[in-house]
């Protein structure tokens, strides 16, 4: 971590400084740098197997007179890319705002995979899969509020103005071109507390969501949904959950009508160190006229191990899937093993 300067943010977060003055603060940056090596089997072509992602991330931090802090997080991913910028205000026991531009994850898409593992998701190890899940209001500009947590319940709301639009800058408005309106997002964390350290490590998790939809003769609203549970007992971590998207497609036969998801995880901790996981993504897509295209299961498992040492870590993956992106050839039954080596400073 380099400390780069310290400067007075009052000026970058003049919406800030109209509830109370802001003292100065500290930026900083961090960043990092992944190198994987994949290897495809059959039905794929693995070309040139190095690839190499970078990821700096810039941020500020301050406090109002009040009390109250917040902080100014920028992220730049592969090949300077921006990813996304995220202001976080916490105002105590009156909880936490939270304005984010870019794919945020606030709302469910928090949600969308919480399964333990070693490294990545199931179906995030290198192998395109295509997989649905639930986005809700993630990928677009959204402001998200969390309540002060009671009794180990936590709960969140977001909302996006409008769905479908791109980032814009400040003084600035976008709109979307595909009838949608606000998207609006609700979650609940549950971890409680009954008393015995077997059940310390539960937590449970769900969220909904929404999407207005204007033209209905072409499309209805958009709902998504997300639950599920993880378990910690000792080193080892156990999870299951399920989430469905009701797409609102009226359109043809073959529009997506729904998908489903069902995903399970487990992974053991050896020392501190070294770890593996096992998982399991099963995923369905069904279409308006059953009777013309019939519902598409996609299944995906894969092995992950994992070791750290300092600022270095290797991770090994070795995943399976069929019916990739919904589709039923032998062409889309897919396999990948991936070497990854992360270095971070």
């Amino acid at each position: 971590m380099n400390k780069l300067t310290k400067v007075g943010l009052s000026a970058l977060c003049g919406s800030l400084a109209a509830v109370s003055a802001a003292k100065a603060g500290d930026m900083t940056v961090t960043g990092g740098v992944d190198m994987s090596w994949i290897s495809y089997g059959d039905h794929q072509t693995t070309g040139n197997p190095i690839g190499m992602g970078s990821n700096l991330t810039f941020k500020g931090s301050g406090e109002l007179d009040n009390g109250w802090t917040f902080d100014l997080t920028v992220a730049m991913l592969n090949q300077d890319a921006y990813s996304n910028t995220v202001v976080n205000l916490d105002m105590g026991s009156l909880g936490k705002l939270n304005f984010n531009q870019g794919d945020s994850g606030n709302g469910i898409d928090s949600l969308d995979d919480k399964m333990p593992t070693a490294w990545e998701e199931t179906w995030g190890a290198g192998l395109g899969t295509g997989v649905y899940l639930v986005r809700g209001v993630g990928p677009q500009s959204n402001v998200q509020y969390t309540f002060p947590t009671m009794a180990g319940i936590t709960l969140k709301a977001a909302v996006a103005p409008d769905m479908g639009s791109g980032n814009v800058n400040d003084l600035g408005v976008g709109t979307s071109v595909d009838n949608s309106g606000a998207g609006y997002d609700a979650t609940i964390n549950i971890n409680p507390s009954f008393g015995t350290e077997i059940l310390s490590g539960l937590n449970i998790f769900a969220g909904g969501h929404m999407t207005e939809h204007y033209a209905t003769i072409r499309q209805n609203d958009r709902y998504e949904a997300v639950g599920g549970v993880t378990l910690d007992i000792g080193p080892v971590s156990l999870g299951y959950a399920t989430s469905g998207v009701s797409t609102g497609a009226v359109i043809t036969s073959s529009d997506e009508d729904y998908y489903k998801n069902h995903m399970y995880g487990v992974s053991f901790n050896i020392n501190d160190d070294l770890s593996v996981s096992y998982g399991k993504h099963e995923s369905q897509a069904g279409y308006i006229n059953a009777g013309t295209k019939e519902a598409v299961h996609m299944d995906i498992t894969s092995y992950q191990i994992a070791y750290t040492v300092g600022g270095a870590s290797i991770r090994y993956a070795s995943t399976d899937a069929n019916n990739v992106s919904y589709q039923t050839t032998n062409d889309f039954d897919r396999d990948a093993n991936v070497l990854s080596v992360s270095l971070a400073f």
